[in-house]
């Protein structure tokens, strides 16, 4: 029987087979603010296609550096393309909108689908409107009304800050009491020391279950089957300890059309053809036996998501979302079985302090001790066909695990992890563990029977 290392080569091999035969690279231009994206711009790159990369974030200057040809100015470069690809929300979405009524082929998507996931009062009333149930919840402008609120209406809340100030994922409050006195608390010391920073915020009801999202693509009219369900793991320590991270990793299959899917982000794909969205869209939920409760949107690529999702596409990237940008409806062949994927990490990740990244981990070394498959990077640069760390958050690789079962995407994904060393590494090594229990639950339940 192959190995599932053997196995993933012949695949890639394929993959790379069919672009030759093909004979048609494209121009890809990579648009984005925090250089996310970097990794999937030199993938392309590397299935025979042309690839340029803007960043716009000063900080992330040097993320993708050696591995693709960096602008200083996308705009200029917009005759030059085939495609345009925007990775993310924050104002992205309108520049989408007009390329598109130039006539141009993009992957991004609309003021309306960014502030389904900015505004996320905006995001849950268009759920609701479309008859999905959500929590209840309230919308605050500032942290006064808020611990009033609280005090008058005591219980268990999460505290999700709105907007930018949403990607600041350690500012996440996931309250444990009652009454409500450790949100109390934490609204107070927001309010001393976060207040210019987060200027709207919502405090959502806090309910038991299982945490997952479900994911597709979108080619401007439809839902490309097969979806995506996926589990996030956000705290920093093994346990489900620590502080809220931006992720730690992520566990993953592909499905057909289930329960999840049709009653919650399907409802979406009238609206989304509306709005000519293009590209990847994901609900992340809270779900128990009393019913299905979507928390927020993704209306973009997720990260580290998309970098796993590639591991279980047996297709071109690069093809693939040229088709999609086209209105196509390409084919998405996917692994079976789950794929995995584990963030590894550098000081000072998860928190922001520019001193000790220069001291500690800016421009470490990524040492390979045998040639590994399936991994991702994040904040690296190319020198000299080393692999260095660069950025500030300390953010470095994603290392990827396929498997038939979940414990054999596990052990794959972390015997690869065994052969990388970095100054001052660090990753959780339960990614996955999770799963035994919560996929029980999802199986009685009912929720990923494919209708």
């Amino acid at each position: 029987m192959r190995s599932a290392e053997e196995q993933d080569r012949k695949e890639q091999q394929k993959i790379k087979e069919s672009i030759k035969k093909t004979g048609s690279p494209k121009k890809f231009l990579f648009v984005t603010i925090d250089s996310l994206i970097a990794d999937m711009a030199w993938r392309i790159k590397l299935e025979g296609h042309e690839v340029k990369y803007y960043v716009r974030n000063p900080d992330d200057k040097e993320v993708g550096m050696g591995f693709v040809e960096m602008v200083d100015d996308w705009e200029k470069e917009t005759n030059w393309a085939d495609i345009i690809i925007f990775d993310d929300v924050l104002g992205q979405g309108k520049k989408a909108e007009e390329l598109r009524k130039q006539g141009k082929l993009v992957v991004g998507g609309t003021e309306y689908t960014d502030r389904l996931e900015d505004e996320r009062e905006f995001g849950q009333e268009e759920l609701k409107n479309l008859g999905v149930n959500i929590l209840p919840y309230q919308a605050f402008t500032n942290f006064e009304d808020a611990i009033s609120f609280v005090k008058e209406n005591q219980g268990r809340y999460v505290l999700k800050p709105s907007g930018e100030a949403a990607n600041l994922k350690g500012l996440l409050f996931i309250g444990e009491e009652e009454d409500g006195r450790d949100v109390i608390q934490v609204l107070d010391d927001y309010r001393k020391a976060w207040s210019k920073k987060i200027p709207s915020f919502q405090l959502q009801k806090r309910i038991s279950g299982v945490e997952v999202a479900v994911g597709a693509f979108f080619n401007g009219k439809e839902f490309i089957y097969p979806v995506n369900i996926n589990f996030e793991h956000k705290k920093l320590f093994p346990g489900n300890l620590g502080p809220s991270t931006g992720e730690m990793g992520t566990t993953m299959f592909w499905s057909g059309p289930n329960r999840l899917f049709n009653s919650t982000l399907k409802k979406m794909e009238p609206v989304l053809a509306r709005e000519g969205y293009v590209g990847y869209i994901d609900l992340n939920c809270i779900v128990n036996s009393n019913g299905i409760y979507p928390l927020e949107f993704t209306s973009r690529f997720g990260y580290p998501s998309i970098f796993i999702q590639e591991e279980g596409m047996l297709v071109p990237v690069g093809d693939f979302l040229y088709d999609l940008a086209q209105g196509k409806s390409p084919k998405l062949k996917t692994k079976s079985g789950f794929q995995i994927g584990v963030r590894i990490v550098v000081p000072p990740f998860p928190f922001t302090d520019k001193e000790t990244f220069e001291v500690k981990s800016r421009d470490s070394i990524i040492f390979f001790k045998k040639p590994v498959e399936g991994v991702h990077f994040e904040d690296v640069k190319l020198v000299k066909g080393e692999w260095i760390v660069t950025g500030n958050a300390g953010v470095v690789l994603v290392v990827c695990g396929c498997g038939q079962t979940m414990k054999q995407a596990q052990e794959q994904a972390y015997k690869r992890i065994k052969s990388i060393s970095i100054p001052h590494m660090y990753y959780r090594d339960d990614i996955g563990d999770r799963w035994y229990e919560d996929s029980d639950k999802l199986h009685s339940w009912g929720y990923l029977r494919e209708a």
